[in-house]
């Protein structure tokens, strides 16, 4: 897409920081990093969401981003590291370009929201019943 910054950098038209590349995939650092190493882990095919990538650049995202996260390790020895991608603008997906994003947290780190989900007991009858749509849904 001739307007998206994340094509732009695969194709070398803008500038990044980049720390890994092959055949299918880039990896840099985020230029808004939540913390020291955050990094983006972007296909180059160009697809806007989870609901669009195809399965060989998406399963190329994720091999990437392991070699990525042990990378994370030995560099700066986090004491973790969230893997969030989020999908479309009402979840603050800010480039419409699929990606992944690695940040690195250390021991005296604020918590992130995405990290503390699942905290409160959920209603088992309304989980069954979701489960029950979306499995019906996956079968289709």
């Amino acid at each position: 897409m001739d307007d998206c910054i994340f094509c732009k950098i695969i194709k070398g038209e803008a500038p990044c920081f980049k720390v890994y590349e092959d055949e299918k995939v880039i990896a840099f650092e985020d230029i808004n990093p939540v913390t020291e190493g955050h990094t983006l882990i972007v296909p180059k095919e160009h697809a806007e969401n989870l609901y669009e990538i195809s399965p060989e650049s998406l399963a190329a995202v994720h091999v990437a981003s392991q070699k990525v996260i042990h990378a994370i390790k030995k560099a700066l020895d986090p004491v973790g590291v969230v893997a969030v991608q989020l999908n479309g603008r009402a979840v603050n997906q800010i480039i419409m370009h699929y990606h992944l994003h690695l940040m690195p947290r250390g021991a005296d780190d604020p918590p992130l929201g995405a990290s503390h989900c699942g905290t409160k007991p959920g209603d088992m009858d309304a989980l069954k019943k979701t489960a029950e749509k979306i499995a019906a849904a996956v079968g289709e």
